[in-house]
């Protein structure tokens, strides 16, 4: 049985949005002034030794023109090899691989995926799946690298409608660029009061 576990870079007042995506988003590659080998090598390690990547379809086609192009180094190597299970609707349509379909039913298909052997499951970079994970309990493991910055718009990682949890600490690190990087164990539902 594999886990599965959610990676998600985020402002202060929870944006995960780093692209335009049609719109008129202001804050285009925020994320850029952060970057460093430390602040790297800290995300990278927190994805595991090794790990199949899980992927909304807009994720999928944002990396599928960054990563395939990329020298050849730890993290594009290592994303490059891993398998990347993609949730849409035209599969016929992916190239970028070793890649497979999700299937049409998301929750049965991440259940199907996470009961077959092989490594961890890392989903990274889409609100709308994450609701969908952490709703059905899907999720194992939840690992937030916040930056030290407030949006104030965008897309938030935890939309209106995700479901009550608790969780436990798992880790934490701070980095000196302001990074920290939080890890979370679900516990159960948030019970109402």
């Amino acid at each position: 049985m594999r886990n599965l576990k959610i990676v998600e870079h985020m402002s202060l007042d929870g944006v995960i949005q780093n692209t335009a995506d049609g719109d008129d988003f202001p804050y285009v590659d925020w994320t850029a002034p952060y970057r460093s080998a430390e602040a790297g090598a800290a995300v990278f390690e927190g994805h595991g030794d090794r790990f199949d990547l899980l992927l909304g379809r807009l994720t999928y086609d944002l990396w599928t023109e960054i990563f395939p192009q990329m020298p050849s180094n730890p993290v594009a190597d290592r994303i490059n090899a891993a398998t990347k299970y993609v949730v849409t609707n035209r599969p016929e349509s992916l190239e970028w691989g070793p890649v497979e379909s999700v299937g049409s039913d998301i929750v049965d298909g991440v259940r199907r995926i996470k009961g077959t052997s092989g490594p961890n499951l890392v989903l990274s970079g889409s609100s709308t799946l994450t609701t969908t994970l952490l709703e059905h309990g899907l999720a194992d493991e939840i690992l937030l690298i916040t930056y030290p910055v407030l949006m104030g718009t965008g897309k938030r990682l935890f939309a209106e409608g995700t479901p009550g949890q608790t969780y436990d600490l798992a880790d934490t690190k701070a980095l000196p660029s302001g990074l920290i990087l939080t890890t979370y164990k679900p516990t159960g539902p948030l019970k109402p009061t």
